[in-house]
């Protein structure tokens, strides 16, 4: 009966020895480890790839924004500030009231097919106002100049970036909105234009939060 009992402590202190230990590595050396690595060689990505304006943190480069005017009385949904560039529509999965500059605090995507009469509602309207809203006194947006991205949300619903021809169509208006030149803001959307990654990966894109920054930073140098 003692050997049992022995033998019982025994094992019980090489058990606690061995979780004492695996929790030591596992839980406190080996996070310590790739966090500094991380930090160390990939310090942006790691700390959520920050963007900086004025010398603070003014969002992420991988999570899209919304520029839109305060609510009005009635209002559900805000009139977009027509001043600044307008990313995809933000159709993500869930809404919040603590973070308002991100109403979304879910991502992902609608789920709709094609022929959902939800969803053909939504683009019918969404390029109707992008045709309105980028009409100017001397330029004339078309339907057919729309591109899928101005009128759909990606998958998920949180894309950071636009298609340089939705870019393109934005310009007369913000040159407008802002007393600049068209010349001045197509150099804008030209200095910020990210080819394929390596090439060929993905798409042609303009981040439309680092677009804005530098819109902010042309106006105030004018």
């Amino acid at each position: 009966m003692n050997n049992s009992v022995t033998n019982t402590v025994r094992l019980l202190g090489a058990g606690l020895r061995a979780l004492l230990v695996l929790t030591l590595v596992t839980g406190v050396i080996y996070p310590l480890v790739v966090t500094g690595i991380a930090q160390a060689l990939f310090n942006d990505k790691a700390n959520g790839s920050e963007v900086k304006a004025d010398g603070k943190v003014v969002g992420s480069s991988l999570i899209g924004q919304s520029y839109d005017l305060p609510l009005k009385k009635g209002q559900e949904t805000p009139d977009p500030d027509l001043k600044w560039f307008q990313g995809r529509p933000q159709n993500g999965l869930g809404t919040n009231s603590v973070n308002t500059q991100y109403s979304l605090i879910l991502s992902g995507a609608t789920n709709r097919s094609a022929d959902n009469k939800d969803l053909i509602d939504w683009v019918t309207a969404a390029k109707a106002a992008v045709v309105k809203d980028n009409s100017t006194a001397d330029y004339k947006v078309s339907p057919s100049d729309v591109p899928a991205d101005a009128v759909t949300s990606s998958g998920s619903g949180l894309d950071p970036d636009i298609s340089p021809q939705y870019a393109d169509i934005q310009v007369h208006r913000i040159a407008e909105k802002n007393g600049l030149s068209v010349a001045q803001v197509e150099k804008l959307v030209d200095d910020h234009t990210e080819s394929r990654t390596l090439g060929f990966i993905g798409e042609p894109r303009v981040n439309v939060l680092e677009l804005n920054i530098a819109l902010k930073e042309l106006l105030a140098k004018s």
